[in-house]
């Protein structure tokens, strides 16, 4: 059967694409590199991407609080010098077992027949999967940035139920499941550019304890005052928390001044 062999937490400021030479960016650059040859490691052939619409996608027309990619995909959306577009290697069976577990257990999943992702999902897919597209994508979008926004806790069970999937999947696809999203960062507000590193250490330190409850025990009030709007995206973080079901260890920690979040990226542990 299948299963999911490890995940990661990954931050997607375009502005390290943007703004290279800004400010010294080897560091986060690094780990990037870092995760893809950790991918390659553990002999990944799906990757579950879980990312945060940022109004690109989908608009007031329509805000799901969930969707996944269950055909083609493309990406990323929006030009991000040295990341390539175009098509990305999908897994459209696994996406829809994925979707069918989630309905049967109470999850109204959007599905997309062709998904073009913006950064959240298209960075962590060119900078963290191989080059040669071995490693087939499944992209998830939670709401976490435009209101209605999905519960953390539902985030979290969410990807149990992925979870779940996987372990019930006919084949031998290891999997493995990328939360993508930044940590403290304030988007579009006065105090953008703003860091709160004692935020993120928190945030970190729960990773590496696997400590998914204290995360959700945040509220939507604290996390602004603290982390900012942007730091809502901590959904997608205890997404592939609940995927993986472990604790993990921090790669690096950049609070990047070339850039406007405090850049993290994680290693998750699947428990057995």
């Amino acid at each position: 059967m299948a299963e999911i062999v490890g995940g990661f937490l990954v931050s997607h400021d375009p502005l390290l694409f943007l703004n290279p030479r800004k400010e010294d960016a080897s560091r986060p650059l690094a780990a990037y590199a870092a995760i893809r040859a950790r991918v390659v490691e553990l002999g990944a052939t799906a990757a579950v991407v879980v990312g945060a619409d940022h109004y690109i996608l989908f608009g007031p027309n329509c805000l799901p609080q969930m969707a996944i990619g269950i055909g083609d995909v493309q990406g990323p959306v929006d030009p991000l010098p040295g990341v390539p577009r175009g098509a990305i290697a999908s897994h459209p069976a696994l996406a829809r077992h994925i979707l069918e577990v989630g309905q049967d257990e109470g999850f109204d999943w959007v599905a997309a027949g062709t998904m073009a992702v913006d950064h959240s999902v298209g960075v962590p897919v060119r900078r963290c999967l191989p080059e040669d597209g071995s490693v087939a994508t499944v992209p998830v979008y939670l709401a976490a940035g435009v209101a209605p926004l999905i519960r953390p806790r539902r985030a979290y069970a969410l990807g149990c139920s992925i979870r779940r999937a996987v372990d019930s999947f006919p084949g031998k696809e290891r999997v493995v499941v990328i939360g993508s999203g930044g940590l403290s960062h304030w988007v579009g507000l006065p105090q953008m550019g703003r860091i709160n590193r004692e935020f993120d250490k928190i945030v970190l330190d729960a990773v590496e304890r696997g400590d998914a409850e204290s995360l959700m025990a945040m509220s939507d009030d604290h996390v602004l005052e603290h982390g900012g709007n942007g730091a809502l995206e901590i959904r997608q973080l205890l997404c592939a928390m609940g995927a993986t079901q472990g604790g993990g260890r921090v790669i690096d920690y950049v609070a990047w001044p070339g850039g406007v979040t405090g850049l993290g990226f994680a290693e998750l542990r699947s428990a057995a």
